[in-house]
């Protein structure tokens, strides 16, 4: 599919129809009916970041009373809990705190590998990587492979928002650009490292905005091979600062999710799979998004904190999950980071 290709079906072609031929397409490349989740957990370490998004609720500046860095002692029993309902990764992320540098980071990877050597330890985002390199004053290589031999395999997407510069400017200046973004994901894949690719959109973006977006991972993917996934969801305004200055970035529709999350699976045709965000878009929608062209589920959250700080706290329990896939006539499966099947539920 070219970018004009794209941007006409996601102008004009109906919903049902765009659905679908990315239906259609799902089915090419997943003809099993199998649908995936992962029983994971979202821990951040801490919540003190100086970036400054305007669309973020969460974070906290250095001298703010609400601000944490959690302890090894804390980070111990979240993962025993998850351990108990059979979880096998955390999503390993906090704010891009102004005075942790690599040493901290090898620290704790490391404890964390050591004593729960079968959790996937799906870990950190570009921006993190890209201030750990300046505050370190290492190459970001460097960072990337000394968290690698300490026992990171896979890094998540976060911090892509919209891949073009004139929307980063505006929503998160002080991130690291596009060509830093891909750049990095590009250095964990050379590393042997996977890596998810993801897109928020609602900040007031183009359409040519988001197929261009589609474009560099696409592009980034054929000289790569290391995403294992994307994963689209919805900017959440409620209690941000973007929602103040621009209260006309109002929560996105169902009908403009489905619609991006369907030319996305058309689109990246190079990418294995396309998660659901149900987490954002509620349990109905994600069950929804399987018919757009989504083969994964994405987790079944037992923690999670960002989004909830923006007014949109959803939690699943992995029966839950099995009972939604099955309802549209698929086959449940539980999977690790890699996308390896850890139990089939026939």
């Amino acid at each position: 599919m070219t970018p004009s290709q794209a941007l006409a079906h996601l102008q004009k072609t109906d919903l049902l129809d765009l659905g679908a031929q990315a239906f259609e397409r799902k089915r090419q490349m997943h003809p099993d009916r199998i649908t995936t989740f992962v029983i994971d957990r979202n821990i951040n370490y801490t919540n003190i970041c100086h970036v400054g998004c305007k669309f973020c609720a969460f974070h906290a500046k250095a001298d703010d009373p609400e601000g944490y860095i959690l302890p090894y002692e804390t980070i111990d029993t979240k993962i025993e809990e998850l351990l108990a309902i059979g979880g096998t990764q955390i999503l390993f992320q906090g704010g891009v705190h102004p005075k942790l540098g690599i040493d901290y980071y090898e620290d704790l990877v490391g404890h964390i590998h050591t004593k729960f050597p079968t959790i996937d330890i799906h870990g950190f985002s570009a921006v993190e990587i890209e201030y750990i390199s300046r505050l370190s004053k290492i190459p970001t290589t460097e960072v990337l492979a000394r968290l690698k031999a300490k026992g990171m395999k896979s890094m998540p997407g976060a911090g892509a928002e919209i891949l073009s510069d004139r929307v980063r400017a505006y929503v998160s200046p002080h991130k690291v650009d596009t060509a830093g973004w891909l750049r990095i994901h590009k250095e964990a894949h050379q590393l042997g490292m996977t890596t998810t690719a993801t897109m928020v959109f609602g900040f007031g973006e183009s359409d040519e905005e988001i197929v261009a977006h589609l474009e560099q991972i696409r592009a980034l993917q054929e000289e790569t091979g290391g995403f294992t996934a994307f994963i689209i969801w919805s900017f959440q305004p409620d209690n941000t600062p973007l929602q103040r200055e621009r209260p006309e970035l109002t929560r996105q529709s169902p009908n403009r999710y489905l619609r991006l999350l369907a030319l996305s699976r058309l689109y990246l045709d190079n990418v294995p799979n396309i998660q659901s965000s149900w987490v954002t878009q509620g349990a109905h929608i994600g069950q929804l998004a399987l018919k757009f062209g989504a083969n994964d589920l994405g987790s079944t959250m037992m923690e999670e904190n960002v989004v909830a700080a923006a007014g949109c706290a959803n939690t699943m329990v992995p029966e839950e999950m099995v009972n939604l896939i099955r309802q549209i006539g698929e086959i449940p499966a539980q999977r690790n980071t890699r996308y390896e099947r850890i139990k089939v539920f026939e």
